[in-house]
């Protein structure tokens, strides 16, 4: 598969570059853009206010014209939590999409958004303080109704980033498990 994987609101970090280099050894071919242009963060409302100063549109742009490229192979979109969020945008925007691998977040969903059986698969916290059930709920309903396969995988006590070992949210035993998980997704696309 071609990925295209995008960053947390922490930026372009280590684990995006070790998840990359896990979905390389896996025989995938997979892209890191850096969206944040070489910033990084250690704290997350300092990765927050940088996107927020950064705005919506602009990360947005800098995420279509890093996928524009490649997406005539027929992309999988993938991402870690604002990098889910955009995965999604793309992903549902994208005719050609191959898959959507979304790690620790979701998006709004266009009420006019349609996609043809995407294949989706969502890895996230239970709970999570940025997307708490009602909202998960919602999501996947709206989803099913856009026409995506949808499914779900909860890590009850993980943290919202728990895949990051640089970070207080790791779980080792749920990062494990969300891995061997999506690459079983991966190989089935």
């Amino acid at each position: 598969m071609n990925i295209m994987l995008f960053h947390s609101t922490y930026g372009l970090r280590p684990a995006v570059h070790a998840a990359a280099d896990r979905l390389r050894a896996a025989g995938h071919e997979v892209w890191t853009p850096d969206l944040f242009e070489g910033r990084t963060f250690d704290d997350i409302e300092k990765g927050m206010a940088f996107k927020d100063e950064l705005g919506k549109d602009e990360l947005l742009k800098r995420a279509i014209l890093a996928a524009a490229p490649y997406s005539e192979r027929g992309l999988v979109y993938a991402g870690f939590s604002l990098g889910a969020a955009t995965a999604q945008t793309l992903a549902l925007g994208d005719a050609k999409a191959r898959g959507l691998l979304l790690l620790h977040g979701t998006s709004d969903i266009a009420e006019n958004a349609t996609v043809d059986e995407l294949p989706v698969q969502l890895h996230v916290a239970e709970p999570d303080p940025f997307e708490t059930d009602d909202w998960l709920s919602a999501w996947y309903l709206q989803m099913q109704r856009a026409g995506a396969d949808v499914e779900v995988y909860r890590y009850a006590g993980a943290g919202h980033l728990y895949t990051d070992p640089d970070l207080d949210d790791y779980d080792a035993q749920a990062a494990e498990s969300t891995w061997r998980t999506a690459l079983g997704f991966l190989e089935t696309l």
